[in-house]
This record gives C-alpha cells, sequence and structure tokens, in this order.
C-alpha cells in the first residue's frame, strides 16, 4: 500500500509539473452585505469593484485540475439613503490579500477547455474604510468612524462556485458566486460607538457577490 501511494504521489506530481502554467489574473468584482435586525432599516447598495493577482494552474488526471490563486480584492457596500434617522453604517470598504484554492473538473475538447470549480479561499485586510449614518446622534464622528474600522476582522474566510472556460490553453474566463463565511465585525471590539451604532453594525453580514475573471497563462 505505502509502495502505491507514493507511486500515486509521483504521478501526480509529474502530471502537475508537465501541464503546469503560471499565468496574471484581474477583473471585475460586485459586492454587498445585509443588516438583519429590528434596530436599522436602510437597505446596502452593492459596489462595482476589481481584483487582480497571479495564479497557477495544474492539470491533474481525469479532468481535474488545481488552481491556486493570491489577488489583491477589493469589496464594500454603502447605504442609499446615508442620511436617515438611524444610526449605523453608510458604507464599509475592504482591500484585502486572499489566497485561493480553486479545484477544477472540466472537459478537454482542444480548442476550449468548459470547467466547474469550487474554491475555498482565506484572506488578510489591510485596509478598510468604515463610515456611519448617525441622524439626530449627538457623538463624534471621527471617533466612531476610527472604532468601527479598529473592530472589522482582518483575517477572513469563504468560498467560491462557478464555472469557467479555457480557451486555446493560455485565456481563461471565469465566473464564480462568492461567499465571506467570518463575521464582519468582532463585537467585542465594538467599544465607544453608541448603543444604537452597535445594534446595527452588529448584525452586518459580511460580503458576498460575482466574480468574473480574465487570466493569461504562459
Amino acid at each position: 500500500m505505502k509502495k502505491i501511494l507514493t507511486l500515486l504521489v509521483a504521478v501526480l506530481a509529474t502530471a502537475s509539473v508537465a501541464h503546469a502554467q503560471f499565468g496574471i489574473i484581474g477583473g471585475w468584482t460586485t459586492s454587498k452585505t445585509s443588516i438583519d435586525t429590528k434596530n436599522f432599516s436602510e437597505n446596502f447598495k452593492g459596489l462595482d469593484n476589481f481584483h487582480a493577482g497571479i495564479a497557477y494552474h495544474a492539470k491533474l488526471p481525469l479532468g481535474f485540475a488545481v488552481q491556486p490563486e493570491l489577488t489583491y480584492e477589493m469589496k464594500g457596500a454603502k447605504i442609499d439613503h446615508p442620511d436617515g434617522i438611524y444610526a449605523g453604517l453608510s458604507s464599509t470598504k475592504a482591500h484585502c490579500a486572499e489566497f485561493g484554492l480553486g479545484v477544477q473538473w472540466g472537459i478537454d475538447l482542444l480548442i476550449a477547455r468548459p470547467f466547474l470549480v469550487a474554491e475555498p479561499f482565506i484572506g488578510y485586510q489591510f485596509a478598510s474604510d468604515e463610515r456611519v449614518s448617525i441622524g439626530s446622534y449627538q457623538v463624534d464622528i471621527d471617533s466612531v468612524n476610527k472604532a468601527l474600522n479598529n473592530a472589522k476582522n482582518k483575517l477572513d474566510y469563504g468560498i467560491s462556485l462557478g464555472a469557467g472556460v479555457d480557451i486555446v490553453r493560455h485565456i481563461q474566463l471565469s465566473v464564480k458566486w462568492y461567499k465571506n463565511l467570518g463575521p464582519l465585525f468582532n463585537d467585542s471590539k465594538l467599544n465607544n460607538v453608541g448603543d444604537a451604532v452597535v445594534a446595527a453594525v452588529k448584525d452586518t453580514k459580511n460580503y458576498q457577490g460575482i466574480k468574473v475573471t480574465l487570466g493569461i497563462f504562459f
């Protein structure tokens, strides 16, 4: 059994090296959030953003392939009417570095390879911009914004699901739905922002949306 496993690993490694390609990727990202609370009635509007990075594509037997990706991701959302009477977020933005491990399965048609993909990912937010709508509440808006930025979770994780096509082995186009699964804010760090703001912010859902990606592989 040990010899069989060793041989299998060697075959997979050889296949990966023989059919491996490096590439650059980038494209369009939609993102949105939602609030599930009775204390805040405004609705978030999604923002159009972008992503860009590098990828490594390695073919495996039986139509499978793996594609690790390291990307810069910009995500965010805003309130349609931030000047309402309620206190809460008026916009949320994140600049993240994400690592995803895409597992693909497709059919090689020589000039094209359509495929399905599932991609778990982890990310680190290195910058953010949180803005609040205070309404009639008398608070220090700069202190609230600073506190919200500090309370934003830096580490995150999620999953992407989608489909794509490789064209003549050098061009890749994919469309994926993604969902960040970790909480957007760390409730224990929401200090000195006022009860009304905390009540709204703590129920804000994490980012989700659609990614359309174009890749060039060499």
